[in-house]
């Protein structure tokens, strides 16, 4: 499965930069396929895998924030792997053919 989450501390003043940094490092230390971009850090494993990373995630941010909103869009696709970056790779072939 690949999931696409945002998380966003909330009442943790007006830069929260380092925390989101901490949910971030906690993805990338997961050994997991991810990529983050400027709204969302997608991560690719199995359904309790990703799961286990976002809840990690998230917990890490509330210890820093008092309220912690969570976006998730999931693409559930079992025995699929790989996906994430066969995707990009499809469209990056299909616009290379225009």
């Amino acid at each position: 499965m690949i999931a696409a989450f945002s998380i966003t501390p909330l009442g943790a003043g007006d830069s929260v930069g380092d925390i989101v940094a901490d949910a971030i490092r906690i993805v990338r230390e997961s050994g997991l396929p991810n990529e983050t971009n400027a709204m969302f850090t997608n991560v690719e494993g199995e359904w309790d895998e990703v799961m286990a990373v976002i809840k990690a995630c998230a917990d890490r941010v509330a210890e820093a924030a008092p309220r912690v909103s969570l976006v998730i869009k999931i693409d559930h696709r079992p025995g699929v792997t790989g996906a994430m970056a066969a995707k990009v790779a499809h469209i990056e072939q299909r616009l290379a053919g225009q």
